[in-house]
């Protein structure tokens, strides 16, 4: 019986990932891509549907013999909160098991908070959100964003340098203030998870990601599947000695990556400050200073460099740039990719990619949504009782 009851459940998550990843489907589509048999397909769907975590709609139009197929979805009203702590804002979000965000709110802050104070500001913002815009939603559990060193395994967060924080136990923090599921993972790292399953790489198994904001942090994606090390702490490049081909490109020295590919040096350039990255970019646009591109191509020189390096240890298929690293791969003179292949093993080179990042802001969002969905999305039944 027990085993039974295993395999339904696993059936009935097998269902509900691929309509969380891949979108609405009618149970003909179900039925080939589980290969499970036509009446077991749709007594899933109906399972989920009783379990609020499905809705089914009427079939498309078509033009083949026999009666059409319903088409099946996630409910709309499922949804995982996430938090992305910044040095000088909090952004919570409601994040759809269709991925789309319900609700978002950025509360500017004077300065990195404490570890306390960011659960309180995020129990306190969550219990208003249950009141009124979330009032009869179903909360799968929380999810949080943090630039450092995070012990995945309890959420502690070892190190958050930009922050201020050492030890900090937000994960707990958070459950206490919030009643919810917390969990707790480096940024960057999320944004290689949200980027791997739904943007620039999806698709791709073997992947590099680079996210720079005040620092440069990293996500590592190989045979499909995340890689954070044996505590979490897998994909600091920015914390890298990066090799300088040219001594007079060095502004930093004894520093590592993050010292020397920095955008607070381009926001001096351009006497800006706390700016997003279209209005850096636009900054740099309109900018008529010629030590501002000088500053961009060199910054480009020194980021491939350290490319290349990670190019020829992890073989990628393709590297990702999100933040202010796909501004500069945007606007630097010179050619990243080419100036990359050329310092890294010629088979290694010949076939990678580099591209931007597609989910804009909400790529560290849409990540930690998708721990915080983990277990609904494995274990739909234990996860409803």
């Amino acid at each position: 019986m027990e085993a039974a009851l295993g395999a339904r459940e696993a059936n009935l998550g097998r269902v509900l990932q691929i309509l969380h990843r891949d979108g609405p489907q009618s149970r003909a589509s179900l039925t080939e891509r589980t290969g499970l048999n036509r009446s077991t397909t749709a007594s899933l769907v109906g399972e989920l549907a009783a379990l609020g975590l499905a809705v089914e709609g009427a079939p498309e139009p078509t033009n083949r013999v026999g009666r059409p197929s319903p088409i099946a979805a996630v409910s709309p009203r499922v949804v995982a909160l996430a938090a992305n702590t910044e040095v000088d804002a909090l952004t919570l979000a409601a994040v759809r098991l269709d991925q789309s965000v319900a609700l978002r709110e950025r509360i500017p802050v004077d300065g990195p908070l404490p570890p306390e104070a960011t659960a309180d500001l995020i129990g306190h913002r969550v219990r208003a959100w249950r009141e009124t815009e979330l009032a009869g939603h179903r909360i799968a559990g929380i999810g949080m964003a943090v630039p450092g060193l995070v012990r995945v395994a309890d959420g502690l967060v070892r190190q958050a340098p930009h922050l201020r924080w050492r030890d900090a136990p937000l994960r707990d923090l958070v459950a206490e203030r919030t009643g919810l599921a917390a969990h707790v993972d480096n940024d960057a790292s999320l944004g290689a998870v949200a980027e791997h399953l739904y943007g620039a790489a999806r698709g791709i198994d073997h992947v590099v990601y680079l996210d720079g904001a005040s620092g440069i942090g990293g996500g590592l994606i190989v045979h499909g599947m995340p890689v954070g090390g044996a505590a979490g702490y897998a994909g600091e490049f920015g914390q890298n000695r990066p090799g300088v081909g040219d001594p007079a490109d060095r502004r930093a020295p004894g520093g590592v990556l993050e010292d020397e590919v920095n955008r607070d040096r381009v926001l001096a350039m351009l006497g800006r400050a706390g700016v997003d990255e279209p209005a850096l970019a636009a900054a740099i646009a309109a900018s008529a200073d010629p030590a501002v591109p000088a500053e961009l191509a060199r910054q480009s020189r020194i980021l491939a460099a350290a490319l290349a390096d990670a190019v020829n240890v992890l073989n990628p298929s393709m590297v990702v740039l999100g933040g202010f690293l796909a501004t500069l791969f945007a606007l630097a003179p010179g050619d990243l990719v080419a100036e990359v292949r050329e310092q890294c093993m010629p088979a290694s080179g010949e076939d990678l990619q580099i591209r931007p990042a597609l989910l804009g802001v909400d790529r560290q969002l849409v990540g930690a949504a998708e721990v915080a969905f983990r277990d609904l999305l494995r274990l739909p039944l234990q996860a409803s009782a």
